[in-house]
């Protein structure tokens, strides 16, 4: 094989390279196609369900943990939404999910909501046992975050594959934001629920769509 012929594979590999990369880095950005909830005025109602495993009818990851939101009667697996600016934001979580518990008790706290509270299957709290959590709703840039309950590893009539019905075992958390000023901003999970990758934060943990997402504020 000649050097130029080298030379050329070499050039044509790093330039594939290059687009993978460029692929990827535009999806984490942009992610899926915006959700824009209705608003009445400056107050809007988001329902999101939280599954172990989102299964085949929603994604080719069909282990990978995810959350999911309800557009319109229909659960969709889209993490990026359009939110109007300065607006109240109640939301409700609907978590399929078991216990994996908190590498840091600090997440077991409520912050940055309004009340300072949350309900759980309608009781009022602050914080949960952090040995229970499940998952954690978390927008830095708000300082929100709201732990998300678990249920037990014998619940009976348990979610195998999402999207899951609310005849299933599942824990009902409600609360409520405010949105703030016009911008961008990145919501996640900081539970390391991935299972089978390293220290639990790789494939859905990182990927726009399952774990994590953005809210324009608008």
């Amino acid at each position: 094989m000649s050097r130029g012929t080298k030379l050329l594979g070499v050039v044509i590999g790093v330039a594939a390279i290059a687009a993978l990369i460029a692929a990827y880095v535009v999806f984490l950005t942009h992610g899926p196609t915006p959700y824009r909830p209705a608003a009445n005025g400056t107050t809007v109602n988001l329902k999101l369900q939280t599954v172990a495993a989102v299964g085949p009818k929603l994604s080719p990851n069909e282990n990978w943990v995810s959350y999911l939101v309800d557009e319109n009667g229909t659960w969709k697996r889209s993490t990026v939404w359009t939110l109007p600016a300065n607006a109240t934001v109640h939301v409700t979580v609907l978590n399929y999910d078991g216990q994996s518990g908190l590498r840091n008790p600090f997440l077991a706290q409520a912050r940055g909501i309004v009340g300072r509270q949350f309900t759980l299957n309608g009781k009022a709290m602050s914080s949960i046992n952090p040995d229970e959590a499940s998952h954690t709703f978390a927008i830095p840039d708000f300082n929100v975050i709201v732990p998300i309950h678990g249920i037990a590893d014998d619940a009976k009539n348990q979610c195998e594959f999402a999207p899951c019905d609310p005849s299933m075992a599942h824990d009902t958390i409600t609360f409520t934001f405010r949105t703030g000023k016009k911008g961008h901003y990145r919501w996640q999970c900081f539970v390391p629920c991935a299972a089978g990758f390293v220290y639990g934060f790789g494939g859905p943990m990182q990927t726009i769509g399952y774990m994590d997402g953005f809210i324009n504020v608008v």
